[in-house]
């Protein structure tokens, strides 16, 4: 279980590393006119978007693994990891946000500026940091 548990962390790692820097190359992207950054600006938007999705899906396969392995206490005092899981399914909608993002921007279609991009940026550390607490200290 414990090869589980590590390669779900590689994959969870890799996938808020796109989580990351994705949003990021939105704020660099909103504030770029010419032609040819914006293109570069695409193509960087899409390639890193595949990798954080392997990461993500990764993540939540191996996930799954150790929460149905773990299944017998998944019902015993385990409502950090009930808070973990609504967390995640936030992590996922944020992930789909970025989608609908990436292809507003691929298509000349991006109303939004580099401030509002500066905020959706913080939105998954806020997540990690809450998950990592709930997940190594266990608070309930």
């Amino acid at each position: 279980m414990l090869w589980v548990k590590a390669i779900h962390v590689i994959f969870m790692v890799t996938w808020f590393a796109g989580l990351f820097y994705l949003p990021r190359l939105f704020v660099y992207h909103a504030t770029t006119t010419d032609e040819i950054s914006l293109q570069r600006f695409v193509i960087m938007e899409r390639k890193l978007f595949a990798i954080m999705t392997i990461g993500g899906l990764g993540a939540l396969i191996f996930g799954l693994w150790m929460m149905f392995d773990y299944a017998i206490e998944l019902y015993q005092g385990q409502g950090w990891l009930h808070a973990k899981m609504f967390f995640v399914l936030l992590l996922i909608a944020y992930h789909v946000l970025c989608f609908k993002v990436l292809k507003e921007f691929r298509e000349g279609k991006n109303k939004r500026g580099h401030v509002f991009y500066r905020w959706f940026n913080e939105f998954p550390a806020l997540i990690l940091f809450v998950v990592v607490i709930l997940v190594i200290v266990k608070p309930f």
